[in-house]
């Protein structure tokens, strides 16, 4: 499923104008990367939690030259998914 697809199915779930399902998509999308740029995590009870991670900086080899190269440190967003959608699934 792509972003028209979810858009569709909000739209015809809820029974509003795909132009509002879209707003509210973008709101939702807007408010979690708002909250993880900040530090912070979003937890939607039933279905995951978005959080933000660093990862270590590390070593590494350029795949070409066989180079080792150091990578930097990054915050990386995580997504653990809870019971009601891990029991969704199976």
């Amino acid at each position: 499923m792509n972003k028209t697809e979810l858009i569709d199915h909000i739209a015809a779930k809820a029974d509003i104008s795909k132009a509002a399902a879209g707003r509210a998509l973008e709101a939702l999308i807007g408010g979690v990367k708002t909250t993880l740029k900040k530090g912070g995590s979003v937890t939607l009870v039933g279905f995951g939690t978005f959080a933000v991670s660093v990862r270590a900086a590390r070593s590494g080899r350029n795949p070409r030259t066989g180079e080792t190269i150091k990578i930097k440190k990054a915050k990386v967003p995580k997504f653990r998914p809870g019971k009601g959608l891990k029991d969704a699934v199976n």
